[in-house]
């Protein structure tokens, strides 16, 4: 049995003189794909995952990716819900910020408490688990809310729906940032954020032709049975996670495997506290998600009084934009090719600072383009700017992914602030307050570029999970075949060896 696998130690990461003993000891990536069905890891346990291959890390990569788009969609699928509740209830602009504020302050509790120690107590299965069940209740929580027609109890629902999503990210964001060779972690959650975004896009559509077509905007039964069937579908994944085949990538695996890109990227392990770039990442988290809801929250209002257009008009151009941000973080992904992450990092802030502020000067349809072209160099911020912070987080890397996750947070700030701005001066000036939430954003790329660009190019130039003569970089077989050969070459035989050691 794999070290480390079937207990769990009363700390939930490891020290590195512990991740030193079983160094020699630790299992291969191919027991790490053989122990997939394993119930129990634990954090402090060296699995073998470290050195995963591209072939190895496809199947556990593209379920989550399915899970990204299937939550994606349900994601968007809320939003019409959301605003179907709202026109039925006649809820004013000051409570819609409440309902952003019940929603997106479960991002501020959960990724920092529960969820991420969820995730380094029990490993990405049971947190997967977690998420989707608390998402399932929080759906099953609007019905009656629907039937008292209750805006506490909408609230209340949303919450619980925020605490759900916010465990899955906690999740499944490190998981596919940290599940394969390290030189792809920004290309691998680009493609799978990717997913969710065609799913949130595609949501809404589906939405007003098919589910809502010819109804009473007052009527909220099928709203109500469209809640019923998300919690149905979501507690459906969560047996399916159950029973699926998930590699275990613990902090120890990515304690090691810094520990062995250290020549490349000058890596050192230091105590939380000091983690700089993980902090200016989380605060540039929290920047950009807040302008980037600032500026979603007001694109229709925006595009109406831009452009005189009726709201159903605005609605279309605010779909053109979510299509371009689905396609951005495609275009993202295969910069990422044959750019380096944080030069693509650089390039669509440099596009968002640009666009963000013409659309505060340009009228009519010109400024609606520019706030379109502002989604699509959004696209990408979100994922780069996590799987760079997480860059060298060594055996802090879940605690450090649930801070990142719980920067979602700002999206409760901004969009009150920017309405704010709207109501009292106009929706043109109000993208003053995205503005600068995009310019404390914008200030991380710059400081990757010039503090941080010997470490994130390094794990870059890494070779961990890629084969050579010998096999697998980065995993024990590897090793025990060199040693072995080097051994033969000065005559040593493997009793000698044995004796000598």
């Amino acid at each position: 049995m794999p070290f480390g696998i079937g207990k769990v130690g009363k700390r939930e990461e490891p020290e590195l003189t512990e991740v030193f003993e079983q160094q020699q000891r630790r299992p291969s990536n191919v027991e790490a794909i053989q122990n997939m069905q394993r119930k129990s890891v634990s954090n402090r346990g060296l699995t073998g995952a470290s050195a995963l291959t591209v072939r190895q890390s496809i199947f556990p990569i593209v379920l989550v990716t399915i899970l990204f788009f299937l939550w994606g969609f349900a994601y968007g699928l809320l939003d019409v819900l959301n605003a179907k509740f709202q026109n039925s209830l006649n809820i004013t602009a000051a409570k819609a910020g409440g309902l952003q504020g019940a929603y997106f302050g479960a991002y501020l509790i959960g990724p920092p408490t529960y969820s991420g120690w969820v995730v380094r107590k029990f490993g990405y299965r049971w947190t997967f688990i977690t998420g989707l069940c608390i998402y399932g209740v929080g759906a099953l929580m609007f019905w009656p809310s629907a039937v008292k027609r209750s805006f506490g109890g909408f609230c209340g629902s949303l919450f619980i729906v925020g605490s759900g999503l916010s465990t899955l990210e906690t999740s499944a964001n490190p998981f596919i940032a940290t599940c394969g060779p390290p030189r792809l972690s920004e290309f691998r959650l680009e493609i799978s954020q990717s997913f969710q975004a065609i799913g949130s896009v595609m949501a809404p559509l589906l939405a007003s032709r098919v589910f809502f077509k010819n109804t009473d905007p007052t009527d909220l039964s099928n709203v109500q049975w469209t809640y019923l069937g998300i919690a149905g579908f979501v507690f459906l994944l969560a047996v399916v996670f159950y029973f699926s085949p998930i590699p275990e990538v613990t902090d120890a695996d990515m304690a090691l495997q810094a520990e062995q890109c250290a020549g490349l990227t000058g890596y050192v392990d230091k105590p939380l506290r000091q983690q700089y770039k993980l902090f200016f990442g989380v605060a540039a988290q929290f920047c950009y998600v807040g302008a980037q809801v600032g500026v979603a929250s007001q694109f229709i209002k925006y595009s109406v009084e831009s452009a005189k257009i009726s709201d159903a008009a605005a609605s279309d151009r605010y779909a053109i934009g979510q299509g371009l941000f689905a396609i951005g973080r495609f275009a993202a992904a295969g910069l990422m090719m044959f750019m380096k992450p944080r030069w693509v990092l650089m390039v669509f802030m440099t596009g968002v600072m640009l666009f963000i502020a013409c659309a505060m000067g340009v009228q009519g349809e010109g400024g609606v383009a520019v706030l379109t072209l502002v989604l699509f160099f959004e696209s990408c911020v979100f994922p780069t700017i996590f799987t760079l912070s997480i860059r060298g987080l060594g055996r802090h890397t879940k605690r450090g992914s649930s801070w990142i996750v719980a920067a979602v947070s700002g999206g409760a700030l901004f969009p009150s602030l920017t309405g704010l701005v709207a109501d009292n001066k106009s929706y043109h000036i109000a993208m003053c307050v995205p503005l600068v939430g995009f310019l404390v954003a914008f200030a991380f790329p710059i400081y990757l570029n010039t503090v941080c660009a010997q470490e994130l190019d390094g794990f870059r130039e890494s070779k961990i999970g890629y084969h050579d003569q010998d096999g697998t970089i980065g995993d024990i077989s590897r090793e025990e075949r060199r040693a072995s050969v080097v051994h033969e070459e000065k005559g040593i035989s493997p009793i000698e060896k044995e004796v000598e050691y």
